[in-house]
């Protein structure tokens, strides 16, 4: 590490952090405004406000625009160097532009790697307080699921809910069919199921059990039975946006139990999966393609370079967005999705760099 490599990455850091801190605070404000009449209307404690909500709020904010404000960040200040022609005098030291490049990488990598802790272990803890927040006293996160929902349990196992009531912890019209193969072992049907929340077990009420052994049928009825099943009440109800308080881990079980279901919800939670991956990956495609776009100095100086970064990163953000809708409601992997975006602007990058003055 060299004093000029110490005083690139100053420069990268400090931009950054400045411009994101200012940003926040700017966000900050215009969200209070905006939400001051429902932290009014539904009586939230001040420090509810700042400690749950806003202080919560932070790591969040700055995971989404990470790697905007890191493209940003490179533009302006890389565009004073040349400006400046420090990036003139620093080539013709003897300094290649390969190695000029050196600084710029590790403070990418730092950055990817803090947008990685975030994005994947300390946003889903911070999310958790916010989202609790958010559901008491700006809007409701958990509405009553769909009606007549199938799904597979367990290898063999399906059950069906009619409709099940969030708040009673009750469901209607409920079946449990197990298969041996294609052949039907058994089926239970019953007129309610209840959640025990102490014990943790479902309760079956006016039920019957078919079961079918050696070509013969065989009939059991009762009024009331407790029952364990790899059934939670969680999959009868839905949560908006539930993955944000899932890390890496919970999100990999979490698809693994959808898939075992038979569900398609976990497109969803796939797409944000690759996204989370994505995104750390993005933050050092986009610092190569600032550094080479804003190392030479032209006649616009910074504006021209701001213009022209603002717009390649709106076009990346406008790419990432077409991939997860392709992602999420097609037939478009998610893997594949949520890296395109990355892929186009690698090529992007490529040709920047090499093509930029030595």
């Amino acid at each position: 590490m060299k004093i000029l490599d110490w005083y690139i990455i100053r420069k990268f850091l400090g931009t950054f952090f400045y411009a994101i801190t200012l940003l926040i605070v700017i966000v900050i404000i215009f969200d209070l405004s905006e939400n001051m009449d429902k932290f009014i209307k539904n009586h939230a404690p001040l420090s509810a406000i700042i400690f749950d909500y806003y202080l919560n709020f932070i790591p969040y904010f700055i995971n989404l625009f990470i790697y905007l404000f890191t493209f940003i960040s490179v533009i302006f200040f890389t565009s004073k160097l040349a400006g400046n022609t420090e990036i003139i005098s620093m080539l013709s030291s003897g300094i290649s532009f390969w190695r000029l490049l050196v600084p710029y990488i590790i403070s990418a990598i730092l950055l990817a790697v803090l947008s990685f802790y975030l994005g994947n272990f300390l946003i889903p803890k911070t999310n958790h307080a916010r989202r609790i927040f958010k559901d008491k006293y700006m809007e409701k996160l958990t509405k009553q699921g769909d009606r007549n929902m199938h799904f597979q349990i367990e290898p063999g196992v399906f059950a069906y809910v009619e409709s099940y009531n969030k708040e009673r912890n009750s469901g209607f019209r409920f079946t449990l069919e197990k298969f041996d193969g294609q052949k039907l072992v058994s089926k239970l049907s019953a007129q309610r199921i209840e959640r025990d929340t102490t014990n943790k077990k479902w309760i079956i009420k006016n039920y019957y059990i078919r079961e079918f052994k050696e070509g013969k049928e065989h009939l059991r009825k009762g009024t009331k039975m407790d029952t364990t099943l790899r059934l939670k009440p969680s999959d009868l109800y839905t949560i908006k946006e539930y993955f944000e308080e899932m890390n890496m881990y919970q999100l990999d079980e979490y698809i693994k139990a959808e898939k075992l279901k038979g569900s398609l919800a976990y497109k969803k939670y796939e797409v944000e999966k690759y996204k989370r991956l994505a995104s750390p990956a993005a933050i050092i495609i986009l610092t190569f393609i600032g550094m080479a776009l804003s190392s030479r100095k032209v006649r616009g100086g910074i504006g021209m370079h701001l213009g022209l970064g603002i717009a390649l990163t709106f076009s990346y953000i406008l790419f990432m967005q077409i991939s997860t809708v392709f992602s999420t409601y097609g037939d478009l992997s998610p893997a594949i999705g949520a890296w395109i975006p990355n892929i186009i602007y690698t090529l992007i990058a490529i040709y920047l760099l090499i093509t930029a003055p030595k």
